[in-house]
């Protein structure tokens, strides 16, 4: 069950209606029909666009953005799709590779003019090649082959490319390769320009610029009365950083916990609260003590004792139908959850606004009505359900019983995030277990006219599926006890071994008790984020405490470490960086210098990447080569005493800057020293 807890703000739910079988009551007390709200795509069709693709993820510039016109006299609202370009400054800010896209696009326009629709392809490559490699040539030749042309292959092409591309200050060299691949070299005096750009007018300026505007991201996931486990660990730090990497591309991200605070456990935990502890309400929180172990003993009760059980299935519907008693009983219940969910996401520095199931369960009766008069919702087997395409078997909406169940809620919180929230991309952060779930919600939705059949339009939504944590034994990773392991606990014994290494190295005696416990503590936690971030999140990873820690290798231990020897160059030149940035200049006159100057330019364009694919571990692999190509650097190149010395420690000081920036995205702490 998706679902979990505010840090920040709590969205208090509203009083849940009794359960019933589709007897729809009104969504609005104003009277108003949910036909003007549910959206309905229209054309989904646009007269012009100017897209650039990457070669790799083929992620276009320009994106379709639903406007809203009202008719103002009570027709249905109609959704029409409008291709937005943003202005070139803004796109070019941080996209080295969009900039070339753009020269090419030009180029393509004066080689080959009547084939219009040809978008520019290109994609970083390697030194060898130059910086970046224009691909169009070879995807040309079979469309203009036969035409009236004066190509002759796939290299002529290239060649007229390189000569029709435009001048510009950023480009140093271009030569054509093979069948007809334009291969660039950047400016190195333009590459250094950049730079100190971005150290003068702030990070702020690498940001990618999405065209989408407004985004749901509902991740984390623990369950109302049940501990936070290492489960939960993935979809909470995978959630935050795609926030993170949103919100730094200028993106209002609503951050929605989906709790799961609502359902026929709650009848069983009720009934065992009012039958041990009769004065539970002067009781307060000592009434429920351990939740973890109420829950276990109430679980067992309800498992064993008929009559029991018999009382808490009467407990639910008296919760669900707002019984007073029923009620207050049940939010004492998730008060005290999320006060311990609370200490987790603190300590994970995460923030989430909760609105769970109980949130949206009062939508569900007027959606359900809505899908009904569009046809949808058909009766099977005693059931409510939507057939949709390619799955045997439907989504079942209402239950035998009457009772609504996960696909019920989700479309009634898609209903809202789209209507009332207006979100134009909801992103959904599970485990893979659950694919096939939002493949048939999605479907539904579709159905409905909710979402478009395209998938890269929007509005749209995305399943952001991970695998397990595995222990090292290749199964599930539990305790020997075989429990699931507690996220608490995982934490502390993060924070306690990375505690032990540094007081082992000396720390203890050099630094304040003060300061060994904050370095512990951001490099224990920052280890178990890292190591969880930087495998391609579908896929499973096997948890362990001595790799994750290893000051070797691509681990969080050895960035921090590379980022505390960046601000110890700094430190130890005794010059005054800010004054550096005013009055001093880099040059890249050193081959590792220019390979960590363009590596830094090219921060930008890999936090699109890692958006637009949803994956993390992009991300968390430029940061890794920006260390790898640093440490070259500064192996190469002497910093302090060295005639460079100004432009040297600027570059240190912008790769500290970027360093900084991408553990910020990953949610990891930076040290400044270790």
């Amino acid at each position: 069950m998706r679902g979990g807890l505010a840090l920040l703000s709590t969205v208090s739910s509203p009083p849940p209606p009794p359960l019933r079988r589709l007897r729809l009551r009104p969504l609005f007390s104003s009277g108003e029909p949910l036909s003007t709200d549910i959206l309905r795509v229209k054309s989904r069709r646009s007269v012009w666009s100017i897209r650039t693709q990457a070669a790799t993820t083929m992620a276009s510039v320009s994106k379709p953005r639903f406007c809203h016109f009202s008719s103002g006299f009570g027709f249905e609202n109609v959704f029409v799709t409008v291709w937005l370009s943003i202005s070139q400054d803004q796109e070019n800010i941080g996209n080295v590779r969009k900039q070339l896209a753009k020269l090419f696009e030009t180029s393509l326009r004066t080689t080959v003019p009547e084939e219009s629709d040809v978008e520019p392809l290109v994609a970083a490559c390697t030194a060898k090649f130059g910086d970046y490699q224009c691909n169009n040539a070879m995807s040309l030749w079979p469309r203009i082959k036969g035409k009236k042309t004066e190509f002759r292959g796939p290299p002529a092409v290239g060649q007229a490319l390189m000569k029709n591309l435009p001048s510009s200050e950023m480009v140093e060299a271009c030569s054509v390769a093979g069948p007809g691949f334009v291969n660039v070299t950047l400016s190195k005096n333009w590459i250094a320009k950049n730079i100190q750009k971005m150290l003068i007018d702030g990070i702020e300026t690498c940001a990618p610029g999405l065209s989408v505007k407004r985004v749901v991201v509902d991740f984390s996931s623990p369950n109302i009365a049940k501990e936070m486990h290492v489960g939960h660990l993935r979809s909470t730090i995978i959630g935050d950083t795609l926030a993170r990497m949103l919100e730094f591309s200028n993106v209002e991200v609503l951050r929605r916990n989906h709790v799961g605070d609502w359902g026929t456990q709650f009848g069983m935990l009720i009934e065992f609260l009012f039958e041990k502890f009769p004065d539970w309400e002067n009781a307060g929180d000592t009434a429920i003590g351990d939740l973890q172990a109420f829950y276990k003993a109430s679980k067992q009760k309800f498992d064993e004792d008929p009559v029991f059980k018999e009382r808490a299935q009467k407990a639910v519907v008296r919760l669900q139908g707002g019984e007073p008693r029923y009620r207050s009983a049940w939010t004492q219940i998730c008060d005290i959850s999320r006060r311990e969910f609370d200490g987790v996401y603190q300590r994970l520095g995460v923030s989430l606004e909760e609105k769970g199931e109980s949130f949206y369960n009062p939508y569900i009766p007027s959606v359900l009505e809505k899908l009904s008069e569009l046809g949808l919702v058909e009766e099977s087997e005693g059931a409510h359900v939507i057939f949709v395409e390619g799955f045997e078997r439907p989504v079942i909406v209402v239950k035998k019983d009457g009772g609504y169940n996960y696909a019920s809620t989700d479309l009634a919180a898609l209903w809202y995030r789209l209507n009332i929230e207006k979100a134009e991309w909801i992103i959904y952060v599970t485990d893979v277990g659950q694919s096939e779930h939002f493949q048939m919600f999605f479907k539904a939705a579709k159905r409905a006219g909710w979402l478009p059949d395209d998938d890269k339009a929007y509005p749209r939504t995305n399943h952001v599926g991970f695998g397990l944590v595995l222990g090292e034994d290749g199964k599930r990773f539990r305790t020997r006890s075989t429990e699931v392991v507690r996220l608490a606990d995982l934490l502390d014994e993060a924070k306690a071994r990375s505690k032990a290494a540094l007081i082992e190295r000396g720390k203890d005696k050099e630094w304040s008790e003060e300061d060994l416990d904050k370095i512990a503590e951001a490099v224990g936690y920052g280890a178990v984020k890292y190591a969880d971030l930087k495998n391609n999140r579908t896929t499973n990873y096997t948890f362990n405490f001595d790799q994750m820690l290893n000051d070797k290798g691509n681990t969080a231990v050895y960035l921090l470490y590379a980022h505390a020897r960046m601000c110890s160059i700094i430190r130890k030149s005794g010059k005054d960086i800010e004054e550096l940035k005013k009055t001093g200049s880099i040059a890249l006159n050193h081959p590792d210098e220019r390979a960590l100057g363009l590596h830094l330019l090219q921060f930008g364009e890999t936090v699109e990447e890692a958006c637009t694919n949803l994956l993390p571990n992009v991300l968390c692999e430029y940061l890794y080569n920006l260390s790898e190509n640093f440490t070259k650097f500064y192996s190469n190149c002497q910093v302090v005493g060295s005639a460079e010395e100004t432009s040297r420690l600027l570059l240190c000081e912008a790769t500290a800057v970027v360093m900084r920036k991408c553990f910020h995205l990953l949610g990891i702490v930076p040290v400044h020293k270790l």
